[in-house]
């Protein structure tokens, strides 16, 4: 089964649910499609349903606000395993760096830890980024929520702009 994106009434995404939830959640008429995964269907004996990849409710849906642990694992996940210096994309390899060192009084802090390949992490060392002369791909920050499940590796692309605007 595939997972599902769940989005509030007003576009907030609330967490990831399975696609046999989605569906039920559509065929009642409670939520509604967002986007589909390449065009694929779903076929019962009366009806056809694209496949869905996030949906959102029709109605607002109150939560507390829970707030994201700073956690190693969390800020691989907020750069979707991609390193903040080159690009790559090789998920074994990841490194959590502090873009303002420790010892240039650098915090652990969501605005100063990215997710970096083993080689640029190596290439940097103790230094800022400026003074290494390698450029940051996007401006780290506190992510509102991480809503998927734990052993989720990347985060499907269409799923970005809910996630981290």
């Amino acid at each position: 089964m595939s997972d599902v994106l769940l989005l509030n009434f007003t576009y907030e995404a609330l967490h990831v649910t399975n696609l046999r939830r989605a569906l039920k959640l559509l065929i009642s008429g409670k939520a509604e499609i967002v986007q589909t995964s390449d065009g694929k269907m779903v076929h019962s004996p009366s009806k056809q349903i694209p496949l869905p990849s996030i949906i959102r409710l029709r109605y607002f849906v109150s939560r507390p606000f829970l707030e994201v642990p700073l956690t190693r694992k969390n800020i691989l996940l907020r750069n979707n395993y991609t390193c903040q210096y080159c690009g790559s994309k090789d998920v074994k390899s990841m490194t959590v760096d502090h873009v303002l060192p420790k010892s240039m009084g650098g915090q652990s802090s969501w605005e100063n830890l990215v997710c970096a390949c083993k080689s640029c992490n190596s290439k940097k060392k103790g230094r800022s980024p400026h003074e290494a002369q390698m450029k940051l791909l996007s401006k780290p920050r506190k992510p509102k929520l991480i809503p998927w499940r734990p052993f989720r590796k990347e985060v499907p692309e269409p799923w970005l702009p809910f996630l981290f605007s």
